[in-house]
């Protein structure tokens, strides 16, 4: 009987036309994503109006979602684990997509808010998931950058959002933004068929032959034999999962992780949902103010994948240290008056080292804990950071509500940047990160 090790097999395997195939059905999934969730701080001025709403409730409206995500991801993180990646991502495609839908019917801020809260809990889900099964398939030499390149389908995402918003907008209304989210459910029967199960849960799930199959599809050069006997670091009982994020010396760095993701996802949220409106408030027109946070989404694309390429060749969690050191300097900028270019490259290099952080954030995480508990350890640490996406928005409309000037509003929202910074600096002086992602878990 032959052990075969299919970590060590992933690993060293060369990047093939398979690889390409579940970057691109992931990638596509994160796109589908971002727009569902940047869609609100789209139509948010023109649901002000409509709806007659305050600052400070249309920032809760806006959390609706966002405690969606919290529970979404505390739940279908470890659930995957028991039913398998490809079930968990289904679902959550299925709740994002059509109660984004829903959005577009809703007469009300209670019906919009109940139907954002739903489709939370699918965006919500979905991004531990696929974040573990982009990790997981990806060669280890460029592991950093796959999953960076995957979760610049947020952006991609969000800046389909806006565009959308520019040209649908005045003609249509804000209804119209929403339909557009039926396209994931289309869409749905070809992600069934290509997006292949994880192999982790193949192998625990004892299906050998069926990740035999998927393992030579990764690296042709395995070729099965009769009684192998496959091998991976799969951990205790996914029951136990959530405990062992606190074993073998990882409690004070899970902590740590925590709170970055906490005030990384505060960063997003107040930027997304609020920075169009504070530029309008600021004296933009409302097409301006939809182009900056156009910008913000395109600025991390750039953040991500050049972040994750440097750190595939320097230590990922360094690389986060500078990213949230400068998004905390890029954001207190922003209150400034500054000449158009270089309010445009602020706005840029703040989406690259808050939206693209996010993302690096993701693949530190999914390459920090073992294959065993890699999506409950992505999904507590993105539930978690959920609560800061929570209070992002709701920052953002108590401090519109009080009226205080432009650049103490930006500030409030600069200094989780720093906290962050100081978090990753901890996380990054105990341990290299990636020695701990090869520890397998105790039995």
């Amino acid at each position: 009987m032959r052990a075969v090790d299919i970590n060590a097999l992933i690993d060293q395997a060369k990047f093939n036309s398979f690889h390409w195939r579940v970057l691109f059905w992931c990638a596509l999934i994160i796109i589908f994503d971002g727009y569902d969730l940047v869609i609100y701080g789209v139509v948010l001025p023109a649901l002000m109006q409509e709806w007659g709403m305050t600052p400070l409730q249309a920032g809760a409206l806006g959390s609706y979602a966002l405690f969606g995500m919290m529970f979404g991801a505390l739940v279908f993180g470890p659930l995957s684990d028991r039913i398998g990646r490809k079930k968990a991502i289904t679902l959550c495609v299925i709740l994002f997509s059509g109660f984004t839908v829903l959005n577009g019917f809703a007469r009300n801020p209670t019906e919009f808010g109940l139907c954002r809260f739903i489709a939370g809990l699918g965006i919500g889900g979905v991004m531990p998931n696929v974040v573990a099964l982009m990790n997981e398939y990806a060669p280890k030499k460029i592991r950093s950058t796959l999953v960076a390149i995957m979760f610049s389908g947020y952006s991609v995402g969000g800046m389909l959002s806006a565009g959308l918003g520019i040209v649908l907008l005045p003609a249509f209304g804000w209804q119209s933004v929403f339909y557009v989210a039926v396209i994931p459910l289309l869409t749905l029967p070809l992600i069934l068929r290509f997006l292949p199960e994880s192999l982790g849960f193949l192998v625990r799930q004892g299906r050998v032959e069926q990740a035999q199959q998927l393992l030579q599809r990764v690296e042709p050069s395995y070729q099965p034999q009769a009684g192998d006997r496959l091998e991976a670091a799969a951990g205790k009982a996914p029951g136990a999962a959530v405990p062992q994020l606190f074993h073998e010396g990882r409690a004070l760095n899970t902590l740590m992780l925590w709170v970055a993701f906490f005030c990384c996802l505060l960063m997003v949220y107040a930027l997304n949902s609020w920075l169009p409106k504070l530029m309008n408030n600021a004296g933009y027109g409302l097409g301006s103010s939809l182009a900056f946070l156009l910008v913000l989404n395109f600025g991390a694309i750039f953040g991500a994948v050049g972040g994750g390429w440097i750190g595939d060749r320097f230590k990922l969690d360094k690389v986060l240290v500078v990213f949230f050191a400068v998004a905390a300097l890029s954001i207190s900028l922003l209150g400034f008056k500054s000449p158009t270019p270089v309010l445009y490259l602020l706005i840029a290099i703040a989406g690259a080292t808050t939206i693209g952080t996010q993302i690096l954030a993701y693949a530190c995480v999914a390459q920090y804990y073992p294959m065993g508990i890699r999506s409950t350890g992505l999904g507590w640490a993105s539930g978690v950071g959920r609560s800061g996406a929570i209070v992002g928005p709701l920052l953002g409309g108590a401090l519109l509500g009080v009226q205080l000037p432009l650049p103490l509003n930006f500030l409030a929202f600069a200094v989780p940047g720093a906290v962050a910074a100081l978090a990753m600096m901890v996380f990054a002086s105990r341990s290299p990160f990636a020695s701990q992602a090869s520890l397998p878990a105790k039995a």
